[in-house]
């Protein structure tokens, strides 16, 4: 190899997961900070009259809810982990919001005596969040021009005193800016450093920087150079991140966790960098209060005596159940953390995926090394197949006809009148969940499909189709491309080279020759995929047998035939390689300890690299990557047994 390529980190095990809940089920903390309340304003077209003093028409609001915010958001997250005891710290106003946020924590069973009720000169902070029918209209804030009492903040540091005292995690989140005077800084600080032992973990959005001796949390905004505003998808590069993050730790003597959105989370610490990577979520998310939910596990994590590479890696799993609520700063329960952890889809060096020129090569060759060492390939005596794109090209293009298929099934009526904003809307988020499943089986895109045609609530709940009748449509349309290249084939017009990536054949019959049994596994129907790949004469390569998808309660088929490999015969995932040109193939492998090599092919041409198709099956988990199989020998000659 002509360079070292970046490492790679293990995410949490599955199994240890448990553990960590029934320990933190004996674990106290303490919150203190910023209690808000979310205010969500439902707003109906269909409602308002004309004012008659004004003549202006009024909004109104057809359903309205609330919500804990700021600090009392991460109260609300730890409580919903279920650990021996929750306190809050905090101040509200006089007023109906402070009522209700006060009922809903006494409503999660949270220790309320450290809550001070300011009657003047301070009402509870609010965010008014005001929806139309197709976007969010500016905020209406209360609480921004509040006045905390000198006899407040005393009695904020008392409560936090025997907090300190008593707890084994104390969380001290700050959102609202201008709240804090430098006094009531300086008690923090003195409270923290005569509690040298307690965990203190630190989220401050404003005053973060004037805190010491205490664990940091903090995010890749806020690390940016010179507070820079970073635009959408822009992250720090890791290094300056890392750099930002031990200088914090250098300060402080004390852990730091820098948040990266879906790249997971950075934690600095005396045994040095860990990275916990993120996890891949298929559906539409909402990132409002995630941040809370890696704050509440965090310390929980901490105050159950784990590491912080082991309490960035819970804190990902938990952020992973709070993304996937929309309109609401959710909270994750231990039973949803044991979903996520039973079967994380991991996301793998993304800096990596992003930048083609980190990019490490096997000497003399275009097959890229992911990581670095790579898993020996001399004890693996069972390969598994992707079939399209992987092998075959018959259903190249399947994407352009599924992207279309999907928009007209979720427009419905309105497919021709929608106007530009609607319609890009809605091909966004089905190019974005076509990019993110490529390899699942396609009755799973389409059940995705009918959540997607409820979410937007356009067609009638009477008109909208089962799974079965909108995977019916897809594949009317897909099987008439794959119909009419099979036929050219029969006549001559295309031979095998033509619907085959370049060195395909040659390199399976390479793998049986050297005794290695071959299975093929694919997302699309199981008789189509025998039909196809006998059509194609290749079929009788696969001694380990061919496998597709069949109805729902037998789907994942990759996942099935991966797993009865190892458990047929008794193996470990040392002995087994996938190939795959979708990100589904190579998790699978991943998970099992298997070798993950991503065939990043281009369909059209049936050879070069496909550099976006390259990107996801990085961030899959691919140790390899190839564009095709022209250079495959170097691949052979790796799993020779006698190679080392």
């Amino acid at each position: 190899m002509n360079a070292t390529p970046p490492q790679q980190e293990d995410p949490i095990p599955a199994h240890a997961v448990r553990d960590m809940l029934a320990r933190i089920a004996r674990v106290s903390v303490a919150v203190c900070g910023d209690f808000c309340l979310d205010a969500y304003w439902m707003l109906n077209p269909r409602g308002g009259e004309v004012s008659a003093e004004t003549g202006l028409r009024a909004q109104a609001v057809g359903r309205h809810y609330y919500s804990l915010g700021g600090a009392a958001n991460v109260v609300a997250n730890v409580a919903a982990l279920n650990p021996a005891h929750v306190r809050a710290i905090g101040i509200v106003g006089d007023d109906v919001f402070g009522r209700e946020l006060l009922r809903q924590l006494r409503g999660l069973g949270v220790d309320t005596e450290g809550m001070i009720v300011q009657d003047r000169r301070f009402d509870t902070v609010t965010y008014g969040k005001r929806f139309g029918e197709d976007r969010e209209e500016p905020r209406i804030d209360f609480g921004f021009f509040n006045e905390r009492s000198g006899a407040t903040d005393a009695a904020v540091l008392a409560r936090l005193r025997q907090a300190l005292e008593q707890c084994d995690a104390v969380i001290f989140n700050q959102q609202v800016p201008g709240g804090l005077s430098d006094a009531f800084i300086d008690g923090l600080n003195a409270l923290f450093e005569a509690h040298p032992d307690r965990v203190v973990l630190c989220d401050s959005r404003h005053y973060g920087a004037r805190f010491r001796r205490v664990h940091r949390k903090t995010n890749d905004a806020e690390a940016a150079p010179g507070g820079t505003a970073l635009a959408p998808g822009v992250h720090p590069a890791l290094p300056d991140l890392e750099a930002f993050a031990a200088r914090l730790h250098a300060a402080s003597g004390k852990p730091v966790f820098v948040t990266r959105g879906a790249r997971g989370i950075l934690t600095v610490d005396a045994a040095g960098r860990h990275i916990a990577p993120g996890i891949q979520v298929l559906g539409k998310t909402d990132t409002v209060g995630a941040g809370d939910t890696v704050t509440a596990s965090l310390a929980l994590c901490l105050g159950a005596g784990f590491t912080p590479a082991e309490a960035a890696g819970f804190a990902n799993l938990a952020a992973a159940v709070t993304v996937q609520k929309i309109f609401q700063t959710g909270t994750a329960s231990p039973e949803e953390v044991l979903a996520v952890g039973d079967d994380p889809d991991y996301v793998y060096q993304p800096e990596l995926a992003d930048d083609i020129r980190q990019a490490v090569y096997l000497e003399g060759t275009e097959i890229e090394a992911c990581c670095r060492p790579l898993p020996s390939l001399s004890r693996v005596r069972h390969a598994v197949f992707d079939h399209d794109g992987t092998i075959s090209t018959l259903r190249q293009g399947w994407e352009r006809i599924m992207e279309p298929m999907m928009i007209r099934a979720i427009l419905g009526h309105r497919y021709a009148t929608a106007d530009e904003t609607l319609y890009h809307r809605v091909a966004h988020r089905v190019r974005d969940y076509i990019d993110k499943s490529t390899g699942i089986e396609t009755l799973v895109q389409m059940e995705a499909l009918v959540g997607m045609v409820e979410e937007f609530g356009i067609v009638p709940a009477r008109d909208i189709l089962d799974t079965a009748g909108y995977k019916a449509i897809y594949n009317d349309a897909l099987m008439a491309v794959v119909e009419g290249r099979l036929a050219k084939h029969r006549r001559g017009e295309l031979n095998i080279d033509d619907l085959t990536m370049k060195g395909a054949l040659p390199f399976l019959r390479a793998l049986r020759a050297m005794g290695v049994t071959l299975y093929l596994a694919s997302g699309t129907d199981h008789d189509d995929v025998r039909r196809e790949a006998g059509a194609l004469g290749y079929a009788d390569l696969f001694d380990g047998g061919i496998y597709g998808a069949l109805d729902r309660g037998q789907a994942h088929a990759k996942r099935r035939v991966i797993q009865r490999i190892l458990n047929d015969n008794g193996l470990d995932g040392s002995r087994l390689v996938v190939f795959g040109d979708g990100p589904v193939e190579l998790r699978e492998s991943r998970k099992r300890h298997g070798t993950a090599v991503g065939i990043a092919s281009d369909e059209v041409r049936r050879y070069g690299l496909n550099p976006e198709k390259r990107a996801r099956l990085v961030k899959a988990g691919a140790h390899l990557v190839m564009p095709d199989y022209s250079q495959a020998e170097r691949v052979l000659l790796l799993m020779r047994p006698d190679h080392e």
